[in-house]
């Protein structure tokens, strides 16, 4: 069910509409073995397959926004440490998975897909924390005309976005905070979260929910009156089966969408 309203048109243009379909690849195409995650070759695969794109971005010691998931090096670069505590130069000659990748800053993925995807930024910046990331992202999507639109589960991000820069569209990120990283986050807040009771706070577009809190009735709600919800992570054509009728689109990996 498509729930585009003419406002929501105008204000997002092709955003807008690219929000809808076609499915988005989590951190691009990759595979292991092949594209790492959050690559310009992962971008690349996901262009030539038709795609959008879910990207993760993070601050430089130096405050560029770079693309990359983990707040240490570790995983991906074999280097240790955070990875805030590298400068962009730094960080762009370390190689990700032992490929010839490596991390690219939020300029330079979008200057590699251009107009050819949609391109979901998700903002790593911890509940409650605004400003440098934010900044940052807001300079270099000013810049773009491609289809973008930021999300996250800072709600204060999303109220930032919605105070300064209304016309980039923005989606909330939830789950049900039961997992380690929700550990930061006070019991009750938690709750809250899962319960999307943020909304209000974060004035988003959008909602991007994960699987274990689908289908939600609160989500429902919102859905009705407008608010498309978007589907993560999906690993499975029977999961996307199950949630299919309370959401508009999904992000995916390990399966061709």
């Amino acid at each position: 069910m498509r729930h585009s309203s003419r406002p929501a048109t105008e204000v997002f243009g092709e955003a807008w509409e690219r929000l809808f379909s076609p499915a988005i690849a989590h951190r691009g195409l990759w595979t292991p073995g092949g594209a790492p995650e959050n690559s310009l070759a992962a971008f690349q695969a996901a262009c030539a397959a038709g795609y959008g794109i879910e990207l993760d971005v993070r601050l430089s010691a130096d405050g560029e926004a770079m693309v990359f998931h983990d707040e240490r090096l570790e995983r991906l670069t074999g280097a240790e440490g955070r990875m805030s505590d590298h400068t962009a130069a730094e960080l762009s000659a370390l190689r990700l998975s032992g490929t010839d990748e490596g991390i690219p800053t939020l300029a330079e993925a979008l200057v590699e897909v251009g107009h050819r995807a949609m391109m979901l930024i998700e903002l790593k910046t911890a509940f409650g924390e605004v400003g440098p990331l934010e900044k940052r992202v807001s300079e270099v999507l000013l810049d773009h005309n491609g289809p973008t639109a930021v999300i996250g589960f800072n709600p204060y991000s999303h109220a930032w976005f919605a105070q300064h820069h209304p016309q980039i569209l923005r989606g909330l990120d939830s789950y049900a905070w039961r997992d380690e990283a929700a550990d930061k986050v006070a019991p009750d807040q938690r709750r809250a979260f899962a319960a999307l009771e943020q909304v209000d706070l974060a004035k988003p577009d959008f909602l991007a929910l994960g699987l274990d809190v689908l289908p939600s009735p609160r989500a429902d709600v919102l859905r009705a009156k407008g608010m498309p919800v978007i589907a993560w992570t999906v690993r499975a054509p029977a999961d996307w089966d199950r949630i299919t009728a309370h959401c508009d689109n999904y992000i995916f990996e390990g399966f061709p969408a």
